[in-house]
């Protein structure tokens, strides 16, 4: 995912392979908190987006067998692409989202977010960013279901859950997340709610700080196999930590949260290292990644804190993604 649109000259399908590779400890500690769901949102998703590369293929009238010579000819590659928006997008979303909110996401990220501009290699927005604000602005209710860490590990359950053939999710599966409570929180100091409530862990969400660390210890790998530049995750994480550390009053009741808290929180780890190194949608000047993580960090800490939404990484990638020609002019040498 290095690679950036000026460079398409090579071949990225081994660094795809990487970043899937590097995706493993997060999806697997996602997996162990949060139950079988992830995995059946996992197929789903992928499903949807080889099938809409593939079929807007056939609409082009481009053949299903590889072109000698032609890089976006191959739909390997095309189908690689889609691969790795279905695996972000799956696991950004709820573990036990009903199946068609999956299947209209991924569905959307495909077509909207790179097969109307063409598909592979000329979407200006990030396909699995684009896919998860559409499920927030569209299904709003069923995007709060977040699943208790160490619950849903009954396959069944989960199974009548996601394809609507249950009652419900059982008593105990969900609850909000930890920038949900602390976002509605009134009353309470925040040493009151990491002893009190369940969300809680020990520097953020409960199950969530362990998933953080799994995709950090992904990114690392990925920034020493130099699939990835280090501008936009540092720009990102720095941003992130720097607001927060400012805005930060403590542990009252009207606290915004720790530095801590807000890496160790949310999707903080797989945006800084899986979406903001987006090589497409992103800026291919090493200053303009700076830049762009820069931006999306502040942006995210904004919409958490202050905006309608508890994690507001998709909306901050995206708006970051209209800048990115501007950010490339900053960037560029004199």
């Amino acid at each position: 995912m290095t690679i950036s649109s000026s460079e398409l000259r090579f071949d990225p399908r081994p660094s795809m392979q990487r970043v899937l590779l590097a995706c493993l400890p997060g999806a697997l500690a996602l997996l162990w908190f949060n139950g079988w769901g992830l995995l059946i949102q996992l197929l789903l998703a992928i499903a949807t987006c080889i099938a809409c590369d593939l079929l807007t293929r056939r609409l082009r009238g481009q053949p299903l067998t590889p072109k000698p010579h032609s890089l976006f000819e191959q739909p390997l590659l095309a189908e690689g692409s889609g691969l790795i928006s279905a695996l972000l997008l799956a696991l950004a979303l709820p573990s036990y989202a009903p199946w068609w909110l999956t299947v209209a996401s991924a569905a959307f990220a495909s077509l909207f977010g790179k097969a109307l501009f063409g598909g592979f290699g000329n979407n200006p927005f990030n396909p699995a960013m684009l896919g998860y604000a559409f499920a927030l602005v569209a299904f709003p209710a069923q995007m709060v279901h977040w699943p208790a860490p160490g619950s849903g590990h009954d396959l069944l359950a989960g199974l009548q859950q996601i394809f609507g053939f249950g009652p419900g999710l059982p008593d105990g599966w969900s609850q909000a997340t930890v920038l949900d409570s602390l976002r509605h929180n009134d009353r309470l100091t925040t040493d009151e709610l990491f002893a009190s409530h369940p969300a809680f862990g020990g520097v953020g969400g409960r199950g969530v700080e362990w998933v953080n660390l799994a995709f950090l210890a992904g990114g690392l790998f990925l920034l020493q196999q130099r699939v990835i530049r280090w501008q936009a995750p540092v720009g990102m994480l720095g941003a992130l930590f720097v607001a927060s550390l400012l805005c930060w009053n403590g542990s009252g009741s009207d606290s915004n949260g720790s530095p801590l808290l807000h890496l160790f929180s949310g999707a903080t780890m797989l945006g800084a290292f899986f979406i903001v190194t987006e090589p497409v949608s992103g800026p291919d000047s090493p200053r303009g990644r700076l830049y762009f993580g820069i931006g999306v960090g502040l942006l995210t800490y904004v919409i958490r804190t202050w905006g309608g939404y508890p994690d507001g990484l998709a909306f901050a990638v995206l708006l970051m993604n209209l800048c990115v020609t501007r950010l490339d002019r900053l960037g560029a040498p004199r």
